[in-house]
């Protein structure tokens, strides 16, 4: 096997139809690497693995972050400090209620970010 350092000089030509062209650059894409190395690497037997999408990853960040605030809030109220006293219980139930509506959309994202397009 030549060396890593080796400049890939040699080519292989491979007839594909429009349709199988069309479907291992779309397969190429998921993985964020070139046509070329996405089939060296298949041909060579590596696993290649498929990029996450990153604004869905960006969203997810941003829900996480809502969900912390929630449950500073949360905490807050729970610790009876008085400058709490005025928030009642139909407060409290709201904010679990938004923290449960924001899992769920978390829950969402991520099925979109895990499960492939294809299959979704």
């Amino acid at each position: 096997m030549a060396e890593k350092n080796t400049p890939r000089a040699q080519q292989l030509h491979v007839p594909v139809r429009p349709d199988e062209k069309a479907a291992i650059e779309k397969l190429a894409a998921t993985t964020g690497l070139p046509v070329a190395a996405y089939l060296r690497n298949v041909g060579l037997g590596y696993q290649v693995h498929n990029i996450l999408d990153r604004d869905r990853v960006d969203e997810l960040a941003r829900i996480n972050g809502d969900l912390g605030r929630l449950g500073g809030l949360l905490k807050l109220w729970l610790t009876d400090a008085p400058h709490t006293a005025q928030y009642d219980e139909r407060l409290i139930l709201a904010l679990l209620s938004k923290i449960e509506n924001t899992q769920d959309k978390m829950q969402e994202i991520m099925r979109t970010v895990v499960i492939p397009k294809a299959l979704r």
